[in-house]
């Protein structure tokens, strides 16, 4: 337990970076009193609804915390859950604080050039990255060191019971608990942040761009200040809840593997021949993990200081050059871990060549798998969405010809773009197999997210800098400072498209890694647990779950959509009638109602996020009961293969939709103001939902489901109630 120690220190030195970067975002000069006002407007509504999607969150993480509590005969599991959740709305707050205050002072930089502004930006979103890096690991490491008695090797496997016939592990299920609730706050951050961001986003330009004729950001625009809200609330806090769950996800779901592991303590572990295994060698596969993760984040701390410290005239080139720098420590520093602690013992089965071939750089190589893939599927997502490659110029050139060619283009090319990352994904999770198991499946998730604290800085430095260009419009400054927001923004839309292919990619291999968890733990007993989990694809019950998890991510989809649509709605009315009713607002005579149009978004947002965050939360719920385990498992790998398309899909669709709009608005096939612009930016706010809320939201769907299964899996019955 003493090795729990080190990464522990890892998470809270994160966390006091954190704070010491958000000393450093503040002591930057706010600018102009007109600035520091309109980010006032900003912070006050994100904390707005901040406030009134945390009081919804936390009554539903209460409610399930108290059912774990009853059902399972344990204080260990509500504590663990509501701690984690705690944990992820820390984290969220924080970044936000941080990104919310960065926007005036990223504005005020851009006055003494680009290399002052990115300094601004890039430290105002590492608050967000070494927040969830530091939180996340830190909360783990303190679950598991109070409930040290369920960690330690005697009682690893120790079976625990409620109510006479429910048989579960206790250390699986105090860390999945931990899981479970980062899992809930993820999903309704990024439900109800998406769902806000969009309906803003949408509103403002369909009736500021289109009918009003006003540039965006324009403050004569009731819609502006919900946009640049939403910007925060969606791709800082959202994002962040979002990637800290995966991490958490991708650490436990090793642990809880190696767990299983240990129970099944067979010749025979999935692929994986024990020979004279000692209890030794369980013991640091179970905490190794753990041990990764601290090292990957110290490496992303020294890689988020670099790159803080430069004083770049491309930031394009040095937020490359950080990813480069950061992943070459990671993978240094993983080695490093793995050589000195990972078990030493030997391979022997069909799948490797060299029989001697020694375990724990098999481990190693399963990790890197996953590193390699996640940059794959980014660089990928950047070749599809960014104006830099054919796809989206193409895109752009076919705009001329209208609205529809626009929108019938797009959805061809984000269909098109799943074929590649797929490709990569399957090669990914063979190698990784291949490597060490099924445990190599779940590390290689580690291995993608183990520069977390890096990945998530550079996301939130787009919104930032995004923000910062809306500040200086509205404050109608120099159009030079708006001119070096807009270069930091477009870096940003890049690093977005990088930082969703690393969120997709590592939310495959941990909800497979999950699925597989759940096989092990739905066993008829916590004694019987076999070395070789496996289910029966041509049972019709199995069949039956595959089918209603195929259906369940469009369905999901749906709601989400209608969602946005209804927002957006109320919001176009609102915004029409100001400019009906105040003849003024357009001529610049008037103000409009900022806070009319914020408190539309928050209500309508709060509101429409519980419908598809408890669809997601009870479906395992009424298919486990109904058709039993095995169904479960159906619907896990049917909703994984379903959601896993459509995230890839809407992404890139979406953000092709974007830099096609943002390429002709930059003076390309007649710019701004012409048909052709009018076209690409509906195709934009059809696009909108999809790539800021729905595609972020499927990898948080699979994810909630494996662990909700993994937590009540022991409940469900081995055949359906009717048999």
């Amino acid at each position: 337990m003493e090795a729990l120690y080190l990464p522990l220190s890892a998470g809270l030195i994160s966390t006091i970076f954190a704070f010491i970067m958000l000393r450093r975002t503040l002591r930057f000069s706010p600018g102009s009193e007109t600035m520091q006002k309109l980010s006032g407007y900003v912070q006050e509504g994100a904390s707005t609804f901040i406030g009134a999607e945390a009081r919804k969150i936390f009554t539903v993480a209460i409610l399930i915390a108290a059912a774990l509590g009853i059902i399972f005969q344990s204080y260990k599991y509500p504590i663990a859950l509501l701690f984690g959740a705690l944990i992820s709305e820390l984290a969220g707050v924080i970044g936000m604080y941080a990104a919310t205050r960065a926007n005036a002072r990223v504005a005020e930089g851009a006055k003494s050039g680009l290399p002052q502004a990115f300094k601004v930006a890039f430290s105002g979103g590492s608050v967000m990255g070494l927040s969830v890096a530091g939180f996340s690991l830190t909360g783990l490491a303190v679950i598991m060191i109070v409930f040290k008695d369920s960690f330690v090797y005697e009682s690893l496997t120790e079976v625990s019971r409620a109510f006479g016939k429910i048989s579960f592990l206790d250390s699986v299920m105090i860390i999945s608990s931990y899981s479970l609730g980062a899992s809930l706050i993820a999903l309704f951050d990024r439900v109800g942040g998406g769902m806000y961001t969009k309906a803003a986003d949408m509103s403002a330009d369909l009736v500021g761009k289109i009918e009003a004729h006003i540039p965006e950001d324009d403050p004569r625009n009731p819609a502006t200040i919900a946009d640049n809200v939403g910007d925060n609330v969606g791709d800082v806090a959202g994002l962040g809840a979002d990637i800290l769950e995966s991490y958490v996800a991708s650490i436990v779901s090793a642990i809880v593997l190696a767990i299983f592991m240990k129970l099944a303590d067979k010749k025979v572990v999935d692929g994986v021949v024990q020979w004279g295994m000692s209890s030794d060698h369980y013991y640091r596969l179970i905490l190794l993990p753990v041990l990764i993760a601290g090292a990957g984040v110290i490496a992303s701390l020294i890689g988020v200081i670099v790159v803080a410290t430069l004083r770049a005239k491309d930031a394009r080139k040095a937020l490359g050059f950080g990813n480069v720098f950061t992943g070459i420590l990671v993978l240094a520093s993983t080695a490093l871990v793995i050589g000195l602690y990972a078990p030493d013992y030997k391979f022997k089965d069909e799948f490797i060549v060299n029989p001697d071939f020694v375990s724990r750089w098999r481990i190693f190589l399963a990790i890197a798998s996953g590193l390699i893939a996640g940059l794959i599927i980014s660089k990928l997502s950047e070749y599809f969405t960014s104006t830099d490659y054919s796809p989206t110029r193409k895109l752009a050139q076919k705009t001329q010809a209208g609205v529809a060619i626009n929108i019938t283009s797009g959805l061809a090319l984000g269909m098109g773009s799943t074929l590649w990352p797929v490709i990569t994904l399957a090669m990914a999770i063979l190698g990784a197999y291949w490597s060490a198991g099924v445990y190599g499946i779940a590390v290689a998730a580690l291995g993608m997210l183990s520069f977390v604290g890096y990945i998530v800085s550079v996301d939130s430095y787009g919104p930032v800098a995004d923000n910062a260009g809306g500040i200086a419009q509205m404050a109608e400054l120099d159009p030079k400072v708006r001119t070096i927001t807009d270069k930091l923004d477009s870096v940003g839309n890049t690093t977005a498209a990088i930082g969703k292919g690393f969120a997709i990619g590592s939310a495959a291999f941990a909800a497979l890694a999950l699925i597989v968890s759940y096989i092990w733990s739905a066993a008829h007993s916590a004694e019987e647990i076999v070395n070789n989990p496996v289910i029966n694809l041509v049972e019709p019950y199995t069949i039956v779950g595959i089918i209603i998890g195929a259906m369940l991510p469009f369905f999901f989809t749906s709601l989400l959509i209608k969602g946005v649509a209804d927002s957006a709605d109320l919001m176009i009315t609102e915004i029409r009638r100001q400019f009906r009713e105040h003849k003024g607002i357009l001529t610049g005579e008037e103000t409009p109602d900022y806070k009319r149009c914020i408190e539309i978004t928050t209500k309508g947002a709060v509101s429409r996020m519980l419908a598809p965050g408890l669809i997601a939360i009870l479906t395992p719920f009424i298919v486990g009961f109904l058709f039993g385990k095995a169904a479960v498992a159906g619907l896990l790998l049917g909703g994984l293969g379903s959601a896993i398309m459509i995230a890839l899909f809407t992404a890139n669709s979406g953000g092709a939709w974007d830099n096609a709009k943002k390429f002709i608005e930059e003076g390309n096939y007649g710019g701004k103001g012409t048909d052709v612009h009018a076209a690409a930016v509906v195709g934009d706010t059809v696009g909108d939902p999809l790539k800021d809320t729905v595609g972020p939201s499927m990898d948080i769907l699979i994810k909630l489901m494996s662990v909700v299964s993994l937590v009540f899996g022991s409940l469900f019955p081995n055949k359906p109630f009717f048999m």
